[in-house]
C-alpha cells in the first residue's frame, strides 16, 4: 500500500474526528444554556405563581372585609388586621418548610 494516501486519509479523519469534537463540545454549551435558561424561566415561573396567589387573596379579602365592615373606616382597618394576620401566618408557612 502507498503509505502517502494512507497518512493523506488519516489526516482527513483526524481533522473529521476533530470537527465532530468541536460541534459536540459547542452542542454540549448550548444545551448547558438552554437548561440554565429553563431554570431562570421554572423561577420566574414560580414568582409569577405566587404573586397570583397574592393578588387572589387581596381580592378575597376586600371581598371579604366588605362583606363584614358597615362602614368604611371599620372595613380599612379589618382589611389592614386581616393583611397582617396572613404575613404572619406566611411566615409561619415559610419556617415550616425550612
Amino acid at each position: 500500500m502507498d503509505t502517502g494516501k494512507e497518512l493523506e486519509q488519516l489526516n482527513r479523519i483526524e481533522s473529521k474526528v476533530s470537527k465532530l469534537i468541536t460541534r459536540y463540545h459547542q452542542a454540549q454549551e448550548a444545551l448547558e444554556k438552554a437548561h440554565q435558561e429553563i431554570r431562570e424561566l421554572q423561577t420566574v415561573i414560580h414568582q409569577k405563581d405566587e404573586e397570583i396567589k397574592n393578588f387572589q387573596n387581596q381580592d378575597n379579602i376586600a371581598k371579604i372585609v366588605n362583606t363584614i365592615a358597615a362602614d368604611a373606616a371599620n372595613a380599612t382597618e379589618l382589611k389592614l388586621k386581616i393583611n397582617e394576620y396572613i404575613r404572619e401566618i406566611d411566615k409561619c408557612i415559610a419556617y415550616l418548610r425550612d
